[in-house]
């Protein structure tokens, strides 16, 4: 009797744990559905902001058809550019939704390059950042970033797309609930020279900036 009773608890265990692992429990055998979105950067709250070395002065430029970073350490006359990009996470500007709860498979920024100049490669640094959406503001140029990864560009990248993954990027905005991806490209600090200039036209979207997305909910 004693060695039926254990059968029959054994049998009642694998029954159970087959049962955890194909329904909602979070088993090692659930497959969740996942999907491919892409997003377009918000044009009208993307921008740079340049600071002059001479007049010490800031100048900022919402929505221009350009986006700039960078520095000619050559000429210090010259500002220092950075690049920002917003791209909407939660369908406000008509673009596709990425629920808050989402797991990121990847994101993938794709940028048309117009311009690399001043160096043969270009360090940059992509920082998360959270900036309003009515406008860049002085305090945006060298504000504390969330997080940040490494990137280089090169004079081959001029006239091409550059693909970049930010998947870590997408994950920690996710993570502190934000409802847009912004990103800060900035020259590395540790040179001192090297510009880039990508394309942000609103009515040209075959080089407009673009995540992609892949996330399973």
């Amino acid at each position: 009797m004693k060695k039926l009773f254990w059968l029959g608890l054994l049998a009642t265990l694998f029954l159970a744990l087959a049962g955890c692992s194909s329904g909602d429990g979070g088993g090692v055998f659930i497959s969740r559905p996942v999907y491919d979105v892409d997003i377009y950067s918000d044009q009208p709250s993307d921008g740079y902001i340049a600071f002059d070395p001479v007049q010490q002065l800031f100048t900022v430029s919402n929505g221009p058809a350009n986006l700039f970073f960078g520095i000619d350490s050559l000429d210090p006359s010259l500002p220092e550019y950075r690049a920002f990009l917003d791209f909407p996470l939660d369908g406000s500007t008509g673009e596709p939704v990425v629920p808050a709860s989402a797991f990121i498979n990847s994101a993938i920024l794709e940028v048309f390059v117009n311009e690399v100049s001043f160096a043969s490669t270009v360090p940059t640094l992509i920082d998360l950042v959270s900036y309003s959406l009515a406008g860049l503001r002085v305090e945006d140029f060298s504000s504390l970033p969330l997080a940040t990864q490494n990137v280089n560009f090169f004079p081959s990248d001029q006239g091409a797309y550059v693909a970049i993954d930010v998947t870590q990027l997408m994950r920690e905005a996710q993570r502190l609930g934000l409802a847009d991806l912004q990103l800060r490209l900035v020259l590395d600090f540790a040179v001192n020279n090297g510009f880039v200039g990508l394309d942000d036209r609103p009515t040209v979207s075959l080089t407009a900036p673009l995540l992609k997305v892949s996330y399973e909910f």
